[in-house]
């Protein structure tokens, strides 16, 4: 794997790239200081799994830079590590383009949890902005959050409903979030609240998990 990680402070990006290395010795780190140094590095490279930058962050403002990340790789995931902590901004990152939004306070777990998670697909937001909020486009994730994972096999395949099944279908096929959001109608982003939903209500970290889990309670055959 390869990711590019970005932060002006050097300390954070030292910090980070101990986090990543502990979690994945073989995965290839690229770093930056700035938005500039990003864009000459996504104008030479493409083969990024995942991004993790700062919000604000010296050569742009943050809203262009994160639309120009998003345009010039759009398949990749975006996570943003701010020390910002606004419910407006957070559902303004994840609108232009961002998979995850992860507070600078966050502990390792959380971050490395969060990762995994955006690599599975999904989209992450912390539990805490998703209270007491206005009925909006993160509803799916509301429902699950703080939900305990139900041990009980009718209970998941009560919970899970029908277009999550029809999801997670698709994920045993391979189909990648925006095959799957083209063959159902939906939006990619859409996709991947569900894609979160399932792993939460599934008590699950990645697709395969999902999967096997799914193939056990008899959703999809093997």
């Amino acid at each position: 794997m390869k990711f590019l990680i970005a932060d002006d402070h050097e300390l954070f990006l030292k910090g980070l790239e101990m986090i990543l290395n502990d979690y994945n010795p073989n995965i290839k780190l690229i770093s930056a200081k700035d938005y500039l140094e990003v864009f000459s590095i996504i104008e030479k490279e493409k083969d990024f799994n995942l991004i993790l930058t700062d919000l604000a962050m010296p050569g742009a403002k943050w809203l262009e830079a994160i639309k120009k990340i998003h345009d010039e790789l759009p398949e990749t995931p975006i996570i943003i590590l701010s020390a910002v902590f606004d419910r407006e901004i957070v559902q303004k990152t994840i609108e232009i383009g961002a998979a995850g939004y992860i507070p600078k306070t966050s502990s390792n777990a959380v971050i490395l949890s969060a990762v995994n998670l955006v690599l599975s697909g999904g989209v992450y937001i912390p539990p805490e902005l998703l209270k007491d909020t206005e009925q909006n486009e993160f509803d799916l994730l509301k429902q699950v959050e703080g939900m305990p994972p139900s041990q009980d096999v009718q209970e998941k395949i009560k919970i899970l409903s029908p277009r999550q099944i029809d999801v997670l279908r698709l994920i045993s096929k391979g189909k990648s979030n925006k095959q799957i959001a083209y063959e159902l109608g939906l939006t990619e982003g859409t996709v991947k609240l569900h894609v979160t939903a399932i792993l939460k209500i599934l008590n699950v970290y990645n697709r395969t998990g999902a999967v096997m889990a799914a193939t056990h309670l008899g959703l999809i055959d093997e």
